[in-house]
């Protein structure tokens, strides 16, 4: 790791944790327990700017924070919340990658946002909703103990959350990684 990249990561781990603590978020109208929150941007930005060791640790790092200071209604919160910024990145992964192979380093910007924004979206609701559908059911601190019926009227609010928060996640992370590459002379994404 170099030292440009070593002083993104710790810009934006930074900036996650500061946006984590101070707890800044809009209660989704739908589901006000679901909080639409901003420190997702800074990983997803770390990500693409300075690389996936870098992002996945400031996810880690974010966790770790989340469980020892705001875990949310349950304990185990932060340990979903990384499955969700995982499967995220997950998606902007693949969609740099498979447009790097195709177009070598003159990426089309607005296409590889598109499909990063794609596919995070979708792999984010796949597997949070199978997450969700899996351990709602269990009691306290793994899930709440729902019936099952009560988890199939969940799943909907669950996926809509999820995807709205990943559709304003990754375009924003894309148009700050853009603008700071730029500014930084930065390889994105390796």
């Amino acid at each position: 790791m170099n030292n440009k990249t070593l002083a993104v990561t710790i810009i934006f781990a930074a900036l996650t944790v500061a946006l984590a603590l101070t707890g800044v978020g809009v209660p989704a109208p739908y589901a006000p327990f679901l909080i639409y929150n901003l420190w997702e941007i800074p990983i997803v930005t770390a990500f693409i700017l300075a690389g996936p060791i870098s992002g996945l640790a400031i996810a880690f790092l974010n966790a770790g924070v989340l469980f020892v200071f705001d875990p949310g209604a349950l304990p185990t919160g932060p340990l979903y919340n990384l499955l969700a910024v995982m499967s995220t990145l997950l998606g902007v992964y693949v969609a740099n990658r498979f447009f790097k192979s195709k177009t070598g380093n003159g990426k089309p910007i607005l296409k590889i946002a598109t499909a990063a924004t794609v596919l995070g979206v979708t792999l984010r609701v796949i597997v949070m909703t199978l997450v969700n559908y899996i351990t709602l059911r269990y009691p306290y601190p793994i899930g709440f103990g729902m019936s099952e019926i009560a988890i199939i009227g969940f799943t909907p609010l669950g996926a809509l959350f999820n995807g709205t928060l990943a559709l304003y996640t990754i375009p924003i992370g894309e148009f700050i990684s853009n603008l700071v590459k730029d500014r930084l002379k930065v390889a994105t994404l390796k």
